[in-house]
């Protein structure tokens, strides 16, 4: 039965006749009224307007003329601070989702409403690429919620040119953004404002590219950081600051003096227009700390400073910023050679030095440690003349000889060749042992190479000093074959002296090989023909022996004559 045979049977009871005693206009009205109501269809995927009749904490009621009321989330009427956009009474418009749901009433919706209405703006935003005007209002998982007359999500991804982790600082702000992508008829809608600001970017990279020059000063911010270098974002275009561009001192790793986000002033050191490639200074935009050094670091002048790197030829001492010196092994201690400084200095240790020179045009300091303290060769050089006698300790001993502890700081070295004038070929080992008291003569004292020497053999007079009066040329005499070689015998004039017989001088003969003439342990005559004392060399002769007069000028007669000459010209001077 319809509602208008309802009504009919209704108005029997008032006893009025249908169709007489009506208004004819009335009834028309009447019967267009129950016509609109009866053919008013409830469809969901509709719109309706419907008035709200009460708010709750999680639902708002909306009737749209059904036979029920509908409920619409809360949620979808707050602004992005929490408070609500309605009030009872207020004429909305909803969306209908199911006409009923398990609790028998109709589930409704004010965001599917607004999608719809502003669904072809939208749209046609999205498929021109132009912007719309949204309020930030909530952050949610993966993003940010924005209102644009409906809600569409904004990932975290689109926020910003560059990851931004703090999202709270967007919420309540109304920015424009692009749809880049969307879905009827789920209603999801995505945001991106990373697109507007790209399109910002690039016209600003335009601009930037046709103004840049080099030698400029301009702002940027660090978007990057690697171990080589930092990126700076010029405002259009990035640039990259080397990491030996950042500072005049030592950097460690850029991070140590750039962060994610700062803003620096840098210089355009060179420009690449075709390439498009910018490399900035920040030391540029500050003194240059060399250009100044001389006149704050002088040589004798004592400063302190961190070590910031050990090496094998010595250590580099951070003096301020951007200025480094060098303390060289030769400069850290007067007595002992230091080989490997890192057994004696750790980086990161404060220490005081002297200045010893300043080179600003090769960035260069010198510094040394030693001379902090007084040079022990000072006073080595005035207690020991050369010449003195001393007596010390053996200390050590190695291959070229022995080193003697006299109580100073520094030891002295008794030399292989000063042990004996004549002896040859000592093994040092076999001579003395550590602890052994020995006398010896000072014979050098160099404090500039820090050498100090000693001799055992100059305690004695050198053998070879007057052997041309000992054994004069023309004197014959016999002596012992200690070794027979190739080319000659060697025979031993006196303790330690050698003489040699050349092949040449053994025989009038012609001698093929020597040992057919004479053997070790042979003492034939010979005669001085030769006397060499700065070569330490005699020649002699076994010919000229034999063929002297009456088979000799004997060894003593020779010396009388060499007297009687040196006498003669003794005489001849005066």
């Amino acid at each position: 039965m319809t509602q208008q045979e309802l009504m009919q049977n209704w108005m029997k009871n008032f006893d009025v006749v249908i169709g007489e005693d009506v208004d004819t206009h009335d009834e028309t009205e009447f019967e267009k009224l129950l016509n609109a109501t009866e053919t008013k269809q409830f469809t969901e995927g509709e719109v309706f307007d419907g008035k709200v009749i009460s708010i709750g904490p999680d639902y708002v009621m909306v009737d749209i003329g059904y036979k029920q009321e509908g409920l619409v989330s809360t949620r979808e009427f707050q602004n992005f601070d929490g408070t609500l956009k309605i009030k009872e009474g207020e004429t909305i418009e909803v969306y209908l989702d199911k006409l009923e749901s398990a609790m028998g009433n109709l589930v409704l919706s004010k965001d599917k409403a607004e999608i719809l209405k502003a669904w072809d703006k939208i749209s046609d935003a999205c498929e021109k690429g132009l912007a719309v005007q949204g309020t930030v209002v909530a952050k949610v998982k993966g993003g940010l919620s924005v209102d644009i007359g409906v809600k569409a999500f904004l990932p975290g991804s689109q926020i910003d040119l560059r990851p931004t982790r703090f999202l709270d600082k967007y919420i309540g702000k109304t920015m424009e953004f692009k749809v880049i992508k969307f879905n009827k008829k789920r209603g999801n809608i995505v945001l991106s404002r990373r697109a507007i600001l790209q399109e910002e970017r690039g016209k600003l990279r335009n601009e930037i590219l046709s103004q840049i020059q080099e030698g400029m000063i301009v702002k940027g911010i660090v978007k990057n950081i690697t171990d080589y270098g930092a990126f700076i974002d010029l405002g259009g275009i990035d640039g990259l600051l080397h990491i030996t561009d950042m500072s005049w001192g030592r950097v460690k790793h850029p991070s140590n003096l750039l962060g994610i986000g700062d803003e620096v002033e840098v210089k355009i050191l060179k420009f690449d227009q075709e390439k498009e490639r910018v490399s900035l200074g920040l030391k540029q935009v500050q003194p240059n700390p060399w250009e100044t050094a001389d006149q704050k670091y002088t040589a004798g002048s004592k400063v302190s400073g961190e070590i910031v790197s050990v090496k094998d030829y010595g250590i580099f001492v951070e003096l301020s910023d951007g200025i480094e010196g060098l303390i060289h092994v030769s400069e850290m201690s007067w007595t002992n050679k230091i080989k490997n400084p890192a057994k004696h200095f750790n980086v990161g240790e404060t220490l005081e030095a002297v200045v010893l020179d300043v080179d600003t045009e090769n960035k260069r300091i010198s510094l040394g440690v030693k001379q902090l303290e007084p040079n022990p060769w000072n006073a080595l050089e005035a207690k020991h003349k050369i010449g003195s006698k001393v007596t010390g300790k053996v200390k050590s001993i190695v291959d070229f000889g022995v080193f003697v502890d006299l109580g100073e700081e520094v030891d002295a070295l008794i030399h292989v060749s000063d042990l004996s004038w004549t002896r040859k070929n000592i093994n040092v080992n076999d001579e003395f042992k550590e602890g052994q008291e020995v006398t010896a003569m000072v014979i050098a004292l160099d404090k500039e190479n820090q050498k100090f020497s000693l001799g055992m053999k100059q305690l004695e007079e050198d053998p070879w000093k007057k052997i041309e009066e000992r054994l004069p040329v023309g004197a014959v005499l016999e002596a012992e074959v200690v070794r027979v070689t190739e080319f000659g015998a060697f025979v031993e004039l006196e303790t330690g002296i050698e003489g040699l017989i050349h092949i040449s001088e053994m025989s009038e003969e012609r001698v093929e090989k020597p040992e057919d003439v004479v053997k070790k342990g042979d003492t034939p005559k010979v005669m001085v023909i030769s006397v060499d004392k700065e070569a330490k060399k005699i020649g002699l002769s076994m010919k000229s022996a034999a063929n002297s007069a009456n088979g000799a000028v004997t060894l003593e007669s020779a010396k009388k004559n060499t007297l009687a000459d040196k006498l003669k010209d003794f005489q001849v001077k005066e």
